[in-house]
């Protein structure tokens, strides 16, 4: 199998005032050192880490909403130098049209790129029905739960028929029961579809539960510590694959592996709230 994704040794630095505004000065920030690590072409890979470990700022990168400061991150091989339609992102907040319904939500970017009509409405209803949401199609999103618009919106991002899927926290805002739902339907939207999926996430059941293989990152500034290739969905066929002893000796690797880190973290905030 094939890479989709390198990010070779990247870094990202940003400069910011000084908290002192009597100083008038700019200090260094860095966010990302170094990072290094490779993605299959249809992997699921999670990425977890401790708050403010640059998860969000990788996931920019990737997405080209910003450039690194030194290194390259490389999608088929070629640079990837700004946004693109074959990298579609879903984010933590829904960011549906209001005065749209869920299919026309949807079919907004499909017009953008001049696709008719009525090829519109059918890739549309397609996708509405890949997440679950036949029927639903004249909803507007005040008419939705959470874990709807969630839908709509991994729904928007799938029509345009991107390579890379790129998701950061996208379930963190919905209940417990609505999030373990969605989880399990969004593995099989990626059974379905193969799309090469990078899933940021706070929970390390999360993380456990989707990814293929899982890179923990480490306390700012933030680089991949190392990356478990995660037995747990070997046993696919499990029912439930949390209830697994796989499940539980993978969660507890990681989190062997975040202690120190999340310490750090911690450690770090608390040493700038006091300065």
């Amino acid at each position: 199998m094939t890479n989709k994704i390198e990010f070779d040794h990247v870094s990202k630095i940003f400069k910011i005032r000084e908290s002192d505004e009597r100083k008038g000065g700019v200090k260094e920030f860095t966010a990302l050192k170094n990072v290094h690590f490779s993605v299959k072409t249809g992997e699921f890979l999670s990425l977890v880490g401790p708050s403010g470990c640059g998860k969000s700022t990788l996931l920019d990168l990737l997405g080209g909403l910003t450039k690194p400061t030194s290194g390259r991150i490389l999608l088929d091989g070629k640079p990837i130098d700004g946004p693109g339609l074959d990298r579609g992102i879903v984010f933590q907040q829904y960011a549906l049209f209001p005065w749209k319904t869920a299919k026309g939500n949807i079919e907004f970017g499909l017009e953008s790129k001049g696709v008719p009509k009525k090829e519109r409405t059918e890739i549309a209803r397609h996708f509405l029905s890949l997440v679950g949401l036949s029927g639903f199609e004249n909803r507007y999103p005040h008419e939705l739960s959470g874990g709807m618009k969630q839908r709509v919106a991994i729904a928007r991002s799938l029509a345009f028929n991107p390579e890379v899927l790129l998701m950061d926290e996208p379930f963190a805002a919905l209940d417990a029961q609505t999030r373990e739902t969605l989880q399990t339907e969004l593995l099989q939207i990626w059974e379905k579809t193969k799309k090469t999926i990078i899933f940021i996430t706070h929970g390390i059941d999360e993380a456990v539960y989707l990814g293929q293989r899982v890179a923990v990152m480490t306390s700012r500034p933030g680089t991949i510590k190392q990356i478990i290739n995660n037995q747990v969905h070997s046993n696919s066929e499990e029912e439930d694959l949390r209830s697994t002893a796989e499940f539980a000796r993978t969660r507890h690797q990681i989190w062997d592996l975040l202690r120190e880190e999340v310490s750090k973290a911690q450690t770090f905030e608390k040493k700038t709230q006091s300065a």
